[in-house]
């Protein structure tokens, strides 16, 4: 959406019908996970291509938005100002690219301003029984997945990883529906996941209980967001960056007191663990769970059947970028070099591709820096100053830091490499 003001035939529509159709693209972006820089400045160049100037206040669970009528005399204040209540979002790739392309056809006269709100409000439909089974799959596979990456863990810690993905994926689904259950879901499948795994590691065959656990809680873990609010924090957008970070700690909180209490309560029932590593899977597993996590991250993110192939290829040159930064540096995969790297290389192939393709830069960014965000290892800070161990808790804590800080860095690298001429 390119944020030059042309005076055309939409500047003269009725004031009332150009707010409705901005105030309805500024809900969407929202619901699909679009940070609060690039929500105010998407909404900012849409508003000055429809004749008016828009003040856009953005946080994760509001939206305040100013608007003037440039048509009028210069001396002109705010007009209306309207203040919308909503839910954190989460990324929807699909439906993010539908947004941004009917904003782009309005703009464009190519749509009338009406009919592009009333199909900005189609958006808003919920999920079906197809979609939904798709996303449950993705948690279990993603699960698999992780064991097969970054932890190197036993054939019986896969399957089991990803049997509790499932059962993780489908609370998280039934979530939305259940306004107590959604409040503390992060806890209950936590609490399940970590109940499920020492429950098959005493009667069934030996497991590393805090591998399977990690991996079966690695897409609640909310390493997205502490990106994102540090992303938005380094741009000075403070009150949404310190709001989406204290959402993101307390998501941690309660994914660490759910594991805390399932330990307590099998071991007051005498169920006890058999905590040992079997033996590690083959070196060969990587690519292909690298291939399968990729496909199951396109559906998770839900974009659209055209852009798997781009979201799996995002995936996988960021992890590979990654694993190949930390190899050159000396360190392993995963360290503040390759994470740099890998966040560097993505969000300038992002932008090009939002150059190239005139479609959301997000479709790469997104899903191929999941596999970079930290959120396992706050995960792991949270857990051990809990268990009271608290060098180990700041010495984690303090590596969460520096692999944020080297994310964010690449990002912003990137984007001066390559400037974004597109707002998401």
């Amino acid at each position: 959406m390119n944020p030059a003001f042309v005076v055309t035939s939409l500047a003269t529509a009725p004031l009332n019908t150009r707010i409705a159709f901005l105030l309805e693209l500024a809900r969407r972006l929202h619901q699909y996970g679009t940070s609060a820089p690039r929500l105010e400045m998407a909404i900012a160049g849409a508003a000055q291509r429809l004749g008016l100037t828009a003040d856009v206040w953005s946080s994760p669970t509001a939206i305040i938005v100013s608007f003037t009528d440039l048509m009028q005399s210069d001396e002109a204040i705010a007009q209306t100002t309207q203040v919308m209540r909503l839910a954190p979002g989460d990324v929807n790739l699909g439906r993010l690219c539908e947004a941004d392309e009917i904003a782009d056809q309005v703009i464009a006269g190519e749509l009338d301003l009406r009919e592009g709100f009333h199909r900005l409000r189609e958006l808003g439909r919920p999920d079906g029984r197809r979609a939904q089974a798709g996303v449950i799959a993705t948690y279990g596979l993603s699960a698999a997945s992780v064991v097969a990456l970054f932890l190197h863990s036993s054939w019986p810690d896969l399957l089991t990883a990803g049997f509790i993905g499932l059962i993780i994926g489908t609370i998280t689904v039934l979530a939305p529906r259940r306004p107590r259950l959604a409040a503390a879901s992060e806890a209950i499948s936590a609490m399940v996941a970590t109940a499920v795994a020492i429950i098959v590691s005493a009667f069934v065959v030996p497991l590393a209980i805090k591998s399977v656990v990690l991996a079966s809680l690695i897409v609640l873990v909310p390493g997205m967001s502490l990106t994102t609010a540090v992303r938005e924090i380094s741009s000075q957008h403070l009150v949404a960056g310190m709001a989406r970070m204290g959402g993101a700690v307390s998501t941690l909180l309660k994914l660490t007191f759910g594991t805390v209490a399932a330990t307590q309560l099998c071991a007051a029932v005498g169920i006890h663990a058999r905590d040992y590593a079997l033996s590690p899977l083959p070196g060969w597993v990587d690519y292909p769970a690298l291939v399968v996590g990729a496909f199951g991250f396109a559906i998770l993110f839900r974009a659209a059947r055209r852009d798997w192939l781009v979201v799996m290829g995002a995936v996988i040159v960021g992890y590979l970028a990654t694993r190949w930064g930390g190899q050159i540096s000396g360190s392993l995969p995963g360290a503040p070099t390759g994470v740099f790297l890998g966040g560097f290389l993505l969000s300038a192939l992002a932008n090009v591709y939002a150059r190239w393709m005139k479609r959301p830069g997000a479709v790469i960014r997104e899903p191929g820096i999941i596999l970079l965000v930290p959120g396992s290892v706050g995960f792991r800070s949270m857990s051990f100053l809990l268990e009271r161990d608290t060098t180990l808790g700041m010495d984690t804590g303090l590596l969460l830091v520096t692999l944020l800080v080297s994310l964010v860095a690449g990002l912003m690298f990137g984007d001066l490499l390559i400037s974004p001429r597109r707002s998401l």
